[in-house]
């Protein structure tokens, strides 16, 4: 009978260090948590993308690491989100080349008017060796990691109440625009006047006559309702609007290296698709803001290019946009 116990009691210790053990080992498995940023509202198709890229990194990791999406500024202004990233707070925001010209001036040319034709075009320039070089000075001097620069919000048009077909329209023509100077020192060269303001500010800016339209992309002025008080669409296209998504270097180095590769494969992966979710989206946008009164004019575009060069000289760009087309091979 004592050997039966004995041997009942040493299963009984065994079984218990390999429960201790287990847990143990669960224990050690730490998990991660990532906030998603954006100023977009929760139907725009970005927020869409980055619900997907959440889905897969989740997937990838085993729950180890789990994307939250805060649309609509819930954490704040792109501004406020950046900073906390820079202090060490598991924060993502998106973004694009104008606020990271804050950091790294040469960043900006993304944002330069005609700098691309198209999504492909984009990619190409982000991807160069002399883009790249830019997220490592924003990395290594800044502490921003950028993720990924492929997130596509569609082209930029004028949209007034009158037809622009040349840069000489637009004279005297009071736009609202972003603060940056990348995006103002590119209006006035393409012809109008400038005006910085918030977007929810705009319907009633043009309301009250304060401007005279905008600029923007579809996805933008279809949810604001710009119909509603501007009647032309005119597809300058001046701007390929690129967004990045960026983190904390310091809140990216403390995760696991595979984490860290598949956190930044699913941004690539994802932003590619969504991209062609946005140019699908933005042309029913445009059908269905037609459809509400508003008129397409299909302006001189080449004119609009020849008058995009006064602004590469005034901030300086011209020469950095040679050397980025000659590594991508464009003219």
């Amino acid at each position: 009978m004592k050997k039966i116990l004995s041997v009942l009691l040493i299963s009984l210790i065994v079984t218990v260090f390999i429960g201790f053990g287990s847990d143990v080992g669960i224990a050690k498995e730490k998990t991660y948590l990532l906030k998603m940023s954006t100023q977009l509202n929760e139907s725009h198709p970005m927020v869409e993308g980055f619900k997907e890229w959440a889905k897969r990194v989740k997937e990838r990791t085993k729950g180890r690491l789990t994307i939250e999406v805060y649309p609509s500024a819930q954490l704040g202004s792109d501004e406020d989100v950046i900073e906390q990233a820079l202090v060490g707070v598991n924060v993502a925001v998106l973004t694009d080349g104008g606020r990271m010209a804050n950091y790294v001036k040469e960043i900006g040319i993304i944002g330069m008017p005609y700098i691309a034709d198209n999504y492909d075009e984009v990619r190409a320039i982000t991807e160069s060796p002399t883009f790249q070089s830019f997220f490592e000075e924003l990395e290594k001097e800044n502490g921003i990691k950028v993720l990924s620069f492929n997130w596509y919000d569609g082209a930029r048009h004028f949209l007034t109440n009158k037809p622009v077909r040349t840069p000489e329209d637009l004279k005297g023509v009071r736009i609202r625009t972003p603060g940056a100077p990348v995006w103002s020192k590119s209006v006035e060269a393409l012809g109008a006047t400038p005006v910085a303001m918030s977007w929810p500010d705009t319907y009633n800016a043009v309301q009250i006559g304060a401007i005279d339209g905008c600029e923007a992309q579809h996805t933008a002025s279809y949810g604001l309702r710009i119909y509603e008080v501007l009647k032309y669409i005119n597809k300058t296209r001046h701007f390929q609007l690129a967004n990045g998504i960026i983190v904390g270097t310091n809140w990216f180095n403390s995760l696991p290296d595979d984490i860290q590769t598949i956190l930044v494969d699913e941004c690539v992966a994802v932003g590619n698709e969504n991209a062609a979710l946005v140019a699908k989206v933005a042309d029913d946008y445009e059908s269905k803001m037609v459809e509400r009164g508003m008129q397409v004019i299909e302006p001189d575009i080449d004119a609009f290019k020849r008058a995009a060069e006064s602004a590469y000289d005034v901030l300086g760009y011209s020469e950095l946009r040679d050397k980025i087309y000659g590594e991508i091979g464009k003219k």
